[in-house]
């Protein structure tokens, strides 16, 4: 069997990340601690042992005293059948084998227990990654690696049954930030240390007329009025349950009690008397 090459070099995304503690850029994780905050308040459950699986451990430490904070290696340190609750937080779209670190998660959860994993979605950057393409081109003719590739929500939204998840959910959270250009959104994702870890990426020094050319056609095609440039975050939340007898089960087709029409108050008609 041939072993696919691998996405991430996990040594550069660990010195990108530890370059990023100088000066982190912590928003974008503020707002998901927010907003998975929120979410837990409407489960009818306490959580009482949760883990939370991050390259940015700072937030989520804060945020959450007593959760044991878990390193997104590709063999997560989790006992199984240890955790109520783990929240996987921006660091999936990294990994080599996501499927993998969910079903890791999985097994990581009491019956009935819960995870939340949020990562970048398809839509993040997609500006600059437009920009870098284009100047790159222009100037050597080609192209090479630079953004991580990020799924789609639906195609996402598959990975949680494939990992044995009942109950899945996906949804997608939209953040737009603008900056003053594109150089000042490079400088925060290397506080976020999102910058370039790909293992096929280049290893020589960008050049100055991708770089500068980046930045040019950054403002020219998505500039506002106001001389700033717009930065796309998607970030996509998987909610998924390890199953348990005590969960909802889909009805058996055919099983209603009552008609779809009777219950929308609506006039059912037969294909066969229907009108072109």
């Amino acid at each position: 069997m041939t072993t696919p090459p691998l996405l991430t070099d996990r040594t550069a995304l660990s010195r990108n990340r530890t370059r990023s503690g100088r000066d982190p850029v912590t928003f974008l994780h503020d707002a998901l601690i927010d907003e998975v905050k929120e979410r837990l308040e409407l489960v009818n459950k306490s959580f009482t042992k949760v883990a939370i699986v991050t390259g940015m451990p700072g937030p989520w430490q804060a945020a959450f005293p007593d959760a044991r904070i878990i390193a997104d290696d590709d063999i997560l340190a989790l006992d199984p059948g240890t955790h109520d609750l783990v929240i996987h937080a921006l660091a999936l779209h990294w990994a080599n084998d996501p499927v993998g670190q969910l079903v890791q998660c999985r097994h990581a959860l009491e019956p009935d227990g819960l995870m939340i994993a949020a990562l970048f979605g398809g839509q993040t950057l997609h500006e600059l990654r437009a920009a870098l393409a284009e100047a790159e081109s222009r100037a050597t003719g080609g192209l090479s690696p630079r953004i991580a590739p990020m799924g789609e929500i639906r195609d996402l939204g598959g990975l949680l049954q494939r990992a044995g998840f009942a109950l899945p959910v996906a949804d997608a959270l939209p953040y737009d930030v603008t900056y003053a250009s594109a150089l000042h959104l490079m400088r925060d994702l290397r506080g976020m240390g999102e910058t370039n870890a790909l293992a096929g990426r280049l290893r020589s020094p960008t050049r100055r007329a991708v770089m500068f050319g980046a930045v040019e056609t950054y403002a020219r095609h998505f500039g506002t009025d106001d001389g700033r440039v717009p930065a796309t975050f998607e970030v996509v939340v998987l909610t998924g349950w390890a199953p348990d007898p005590s969960q909802q089960k889909p009805l058996r087709p055919g099983s209603a009690a009552q008609r779809l029409a009777d219950a929308l108050g609506a006039t059912e008609t037969p294909l066969s008397d229907s009108k072109d």
